[in-house]
């Protein structure tokens, strides 16, 4: 069966409404209830939601699950070059006719109605997950957590809240307590709640949703603590200490989610390998990822330049991308950015602007909802940048590499730009 079988159907459900995104569980309970509920018969479910970290630390508690024994459902969005890598059945991406199959049993149970493509296709994960005999299922969220669409188990063994930070205004709110508001909506009644680094206005919100249900709050910097030592690092809650390599995946941030990620699998009463393995064994693309093949690399290698590839996309990525480049070797540092037009991209370019010495700037290939390279070059000179367009990203790195051989050339702005570079779409 060709991966054109599952292309099909997932075109025909992007018809199905009219918005992208429409926050309510009702279309939901509809379509699950047709199906039968799967829902409730998932493996013990860790939910996790929040702005920046839900990805990695996703991965982190996989890998950690995965070493210590046990089968693992994933749940993730959105996908980089297909469809399939959210949707992960115990260990392995969903096959193309395991897939089609589930899709073409929701859309005939959908009966046409109205319904985002975003939540039929996370009904046909939970009916994958539901039928396919695993340890435990990882659920991500996809935009906000109250009303997303993966907020339909009854009582989940465990919620993750990674930081929250401003993103999605629009649909979250344009306060900090707003957006941690929504976010907190994945917590339930006494089911334990690990919460990453907060602000104060968000903290407190998560706070106060927790007592009001009775669940037990296990929150960084009270009840854990995670930091760099040395060449490596440290984790340290109730039970002891951890003194663990620094996460394969690079950047001081990731010190943080694999902290979340550790809290979690002590709880859930992991031993010390599993956590050595949630640390060094965990495979995440387009989180600060050096390219190592493909054209754009033949290129860059020619040159003796490096090639890197990142999905951050909002102001706190921004930062943590930015203090990930202040921390590595001289060399001269390029982006080439593309993003979309629903982020901020002054708040995003900003932090940057202090360690790249320029940006070339690209429309997304193939993304309706992509900033025009213009805009995004004017976003980029208003924060500091010396900025210019690019025709795509092939000719924004040769242009670089004619300018400033043996440099730094990151690939960034959005996950949907990392995707395209993926694909090979460049």
């Amino acid at each position: 069966m060709s991966s054109a079988s599952s292309d099909i159907i997932l075109e025909r459900m992007m018809a199905l409404h009219p918005k992208v995104i429409d926050l309510t569980l009702d279309r939901m309970w509809r379509l699950l209830d047709r199906l039968g509920n799967p829902q409730n018969d998932l493996p013990p479910v860790i939910h996790i939601a929040g702005t920046n970290g839900k990805g990695s630390t996703q991965a982190m508690i996989r890998a950690g699950l995965e070493a210590a024994g046990h089968r693992v459902h994933a749940y993730t969005s959105p996908h980089l070059a297909r469809f399939h890598e959210r949707i992960r059945l115990a260990g392995t991406l969903i096959s193309e006719p395991d897939l089609t199959a589930m899709l073409d049993e929701c859309y005939a149970a959908n009966g046409g109605e109205n319904i985002t493509y975003f939540e039929i296709t996370t009904c046909a994960a939970l009916l994958a997950f539901a039928r396919t005999p695993a340890d435990y299922t990882l659920l991500e969220v996809g935009l906000g957590g109250r009303l997303d669409a993966t907020n339909v188990i009854e009582r989940p063994v465990l919620t993750v809240i990674t930081p929250v930070s401003m993103d999605h205004e629009a649909f979250l709110g344009d306060t900090l307590g707003a957006i941690a508001g929504e976010k907190a909506g994945i917590i339930k009644r006494g089911v334990p709640c690990i919460v990453g680094p907060q602000q104060d206005a968000g903290l407190d919100v998560i706070e106060a949703r927790a007592t009001k249900l009775g669940a037990h709050i296990l929150a960084c910097g009270q009840h854990w603590h995670a930091a760099p030592e040395r060449d490596g690092m440290i984790y340290q809650d109730e039970t002891g200490l951890l003194d663990l390599p620094r996460p394969v995946l690079p950047g001081d941030h990731q010190i943080q989610n694999a902290g979340m990620a550790l809290a979690a699998l002590r709880h859930l009463g992991c031993d010390e390998a599993a956590c050595h393995a949630a640390v060094t064994k965990t495979q995440w693309s387009a989180r600060m990822q050096r390219l190592r093949t493909g054209p754009l690399v033949e290129l860059a290698d020619g040159c003796g330049a490096e090639l890197w590839l990142d999905g951050g996309h909002n102001p706190a990525a921004g930062q943590a991308l930015a203090h990930t480049l202040n921390g590595m070797s001289a060399r001269p540092t390029h982006l080439i950015c593309g993003m979309l037009n629903t982020k901020d991209a002054r708040g995003y370019l900003q932090p940057l602007a202090k360690v790249a010495q320029g940006l070339t700037a690209v429309s997304i290939p193939g993304e309706a909802n992509t900033l025009p390279a213009n805009v995004t070059a004017e976003a980029a000179e208003g924060v500091g940048f010396t900025a210019k367009t690019g025709v795509n990203v092939t000719e924004a790195l040769k242009d670089i590499l004619a300018r400033s051989p043996q440099s730094r050339v990151l690939i960034c702005g959005s996950l949907y730009l990392a995707g395209a570079i993926l694909r090979g779409h460049s």
